[in-house]
Order: C-alpha cells, then structure tokens, then sequence
C-alpha cells in the first residue's frame, strides 16, 4: 500500500475509535443517563475538523481529482458517492451539534436529535469507511502509477504543513482518549 493511501487508512482508524466511543455514549444516553452535552459537541467538533476539514479534504481535494484526471468518474460512480456520503455525514454532525446544544439549554428534546443524528452518522461513516478502504482506495491504487503516489504523499505533506497537521493529529488523538474513557467510564 502506498504512503498516502496508509496514512488515510490510519485516520480512518481513529475516526472508527470516535464513532465507537460515540455509539456507546448515545446508548448511554438513551438508557436514560445524565451525560454531558458536552461530550457530544466534542464528537461534532472532531467529525468537523478532524474527519471532514482534515481527512475529507485530502480525499477530495487531492485523492478524488486526481482519480478524476486518470478516468475514474468523479460524477457517479464510487467517487460521486463518497462526495455524496460526505455531504451527508456534514448534515448529521449539524444535527449532532444541534441535538447537544439543545441539551445544554435544558431541552430534553435534545437527546433525541443526539441519538439520531450520531446513530445515522455511525451507520454512514462506518460503511463509508468500508467502502473507501476495501473499494476505492484499491481502485486509487490500480489508476494512479506510484511515482504519482510519491507526488501525492507530497500534497498530503503540504496539506500537513498548511493545517499545522501535527498538531491536528495529536489534539484529536487526544480528544478520541478522551471519548473513549467517558464512553467506557
């Protein structure tokens, strides 16, 4: 597996831990538990940054155009539907979001939009996830030649440096700990 395609399959990873630690957070939450809403604002603040500003853009701005320029269709296709799937996930971390802030004014009504905007979440992103790493990115490796994957690892440095990606990585390794342990607290 080339460089690049790792290291999206790494942050994949991280993403799965969240949406684990999310999923047992809203069942807690259903179960009638009194949890921070702010537990859930910080799920939303990490899908926002970390899997959608951070990883998505890689994959779109990068991964997907240049799939794109060697034939793959980026209208239809399997890369028209991670661009969809990806417009969906933002619809639920909104609602996600949404759902918390709403628990944090005292509105119990919030618990419910919590728990089907993260449940939908969970069930899309997971699948996405499957379908990029077993399907797409594959595929990404079949059409685009190595010695462009070496000048794609260099894009996905230059995204790095722009975001100061060491510290983005880092602040959401730590915020994904942390999710984890209240989760399983």
């Amino acid at each position: 597996m080339s460089a690049p395609i790792e290291q999206l399959v790494r942050e994949h990873d991280l993403i799965l831990r969240v949406l684990r630690a999310l999923e047992r957070l809203t069942d807690r939450l259903e179960g009638g538990e009194n949890l921070s809403p702010d537990l859930f604002l910080r799920a939303a603040d990490f899908i926002q940054n970390f899997a959608d500003r951070y990883h998505h853009a890689k994959e779109e701005d990068i991964l997907f155009k240049w799939m794109g320029e060697r034939g793959v269709p980026v209208q239809g296709g399997p890369i028209g539907v991670m661009l969809y799937e990806h417009t969906l996930g933002r619809q639920y971390r909104q609602g996600l979001e949404t759902g918390a802030r709403k628990l944090q004014q005292g509105n119990p009504e919030g618990v419910a939009e919590i728990a089907e905007n993260a449940r939908g979440f969970i069930q899309l992103l997971s699948q996405h996830i499957l379908k990029e790493n077993n399907v797409l990115y594959p595929m990404a490796e079949r059409v685009i030649p190595q010695s462009d994957m070496a000048r794609m690892a260099e894009a996905f440095n230059e995204v790095r440096k722009e975001v100061r990606g060491e510290q983005v990585e880092e602040t959401y390794r730590r915020l994904a700990n942390e999710l984890e342990a209240a989760a399983n607290s």
